[in-house]
């Protein structure tokens, strides 16, 4: 996924930020995310890697998740970040995590997700890893994403995010293949990075 500033949309020049309802016109074939009002090109698609690792964690997910009231996502899946109460098109920061569970179901619509979800995964690439290692890690603090994950698919390492104090990230935990990850929302679903990695 690439990263191009708000000046690759070509009305850039008329406006200094967008909004949830410009992202809706938008054509369907192209992948953005907003970000404070700033646009961001999600392309090219993910790799088969990419792919491979997301499919796993989703798969160990979705079954410790069955039969309970939390829900697991994967992109494409619009989260809707608002500052306040604003209307849903003036809201300037709409994401697209890679995974994502959201256990409050009023969060939920046929948008996406309005709100923080509990917890978001994303997989690194060499075009998205600067976004999500900072950009999206203060976003995510900012607005009271309790757990994340930032997932290293070339390197076989997982940063472990977590709320503390204030609502604060500490320190990340960072574990590799071969570990098997306690998740800090779920504390009794573990993480098996083997099969995440392939062995």
């Amino acid at each position: 996924m690439k990263v191009i500033a708000k000046e690759a949309r070509p009305e850039a020049a008329a406006k200094e930020t967008y909004t949830y309802g410009d992202y809706l016109t938008w054509p369907d074939d192209e992948r953005w995310e907003l970000i404070d009002g700033v646009p961001y090109n999600m392309s090219p698609a993910p790799s088969s890697s990419h792919q491979k690792v997301s499919g796993e964690l989703f798969k160990q997910i979705a079954v410790y998740l069955t039969g309970k009231t939390c829900e697991v996502y994967a992109a494409p899946f619009d989260v809707r970040l608002p500052k306040g109460d604003e209307a849903d098109e003036l809201i300037e920061t709409v994401v697209q995590p890679d995974l994502l569970v959201v256990c409050d179901p009023e969060k939920l619509d046929e948008r996406g997700c309005k709100g923080a979800p509990d917890w978001i995964v994303e997989i690194l690439s060499p075009q998205t890893a600067a976004k999500d290692m900072k950009i999206k890690r203060d976003l995510y603090e900012r607005v009271g994403v309790r757990e994340y994950w930032l997932v290293d698919p070339g390197n076989r390492t997982v940063e472990v995010y977590q709320s503390g104090d204030g609502g604060r990230y500490g320190r990340p935990e960072v574990y590799a293949a071969g570990d098997r990850v306690k998740v800090g929302v779920f504390p009794d679903l573990v993480i098996d990075l083997a099969a995440v990695f392939g062995g």
